[in-house]
């Protein structure tokens, strides 16, 4: 069961409602996620940094109460070397990945990014340097719930990427679909996405798709603790101009 305490090294909730830590991750954010209340409440771990955010990553679960064994799944929003690059250095996790294709094949192996366009094959130069993950790998495609969080793809950013969003816990995980810039969210940019274009249109169906949710959590920036569905739309109706 998880504590309470709300300052502890690693592990991030200011501002975050129970149940939500950010980890402190050396270049992008991770997240623990209680899905529910109580001891029964399935955890778990939003994406997974860079190689060598291991450490932080287990002194944030552990201060929030919990094992690593503890983690029932890692929901991911996308491939890229600093949202997967410490899942093989924690072996202690004893769950499925879920992900979504081409995504799911590039993290387990079968299958690596292409050499176009620029994104694509800078996934693959860096995949190089990553081990894969001993865990296994669920595909999930847009519209499948695991808990209460349902993945929605919005592609753009990256082929298989996947926002995840519950209402029930009042928390959207948007990865690299966006990031956030004082206090708002701002698009990905073209030149850290496979497609610039595809990356608004996400944002719009997105917008146009997704149930109310209150904290907007995101791969760069600080979380966006309350107010995060108005800061999507907001984000939406802009580009719509």
């Amino acid at each position: 069961m998880a504590t309470d305490t709300t300052t502890v090294e690693h592990a991030d909730r200011s501002g975050l409602p129970d149940g939500l830590w950010r980890v402190d991750g050396r270049a992008s954010n991770t997240f623990l996620v209680a899905d529910g209340d109580g001891d029964d409440a399935a955890l778990y771990l939003v994406d997974a940094g860079v190689p060598g955010d291991a450490g932080a990553i287990r002194a944030a679960v552990s201060n929030a109460g919990y094992d690593l064994g503890d983690v029932d799944g890692v929901l991911l929003t996308h491939y890229d070397y600093d949202h997967v690059g410490s899942l093989a250095e924690l072996p202690e996790l004893d769950c499925p990945v879920y992900a979504a294709e081409p995504d799911a094949s590039f993290l387990d192996g079968t299958e690596k990014p292409g050499l176009w366009p620029h994104k694509a094959l800078l996934q693959r130069v860096l995949g190089a340097f990553l081990d894969d993950p001993a865990l296994p790998v669920e595909r999930v495609a847009d519209g499948d719930a695991v808990g209460s969080f349902t993945a929605y793809h919005t592609p753009g950013h990256g082929p298989g990427h996947l926002a995840w969003v519950s209402e029930a816990r009042g928390v959207a995980f948007l990865g690299d679909l966006v990031r956030e810039d004082d206090g708002a969210l701002t698009a990905s940019p073209w030149y850290i996405s496979y497609d610039g274009s595809e990356v608004r249109d996400s944002v719009r169906s997105l917008d146009d798709r997704a149930p109310d949710f209150t904290t907007a959590c995101v791969g760069h920036g600080d979380p966006i603790s309350s107010d995060g569905r108005e800061a999507l739309a907001s984000l939406a109706a802009s580009l719509r101009e």
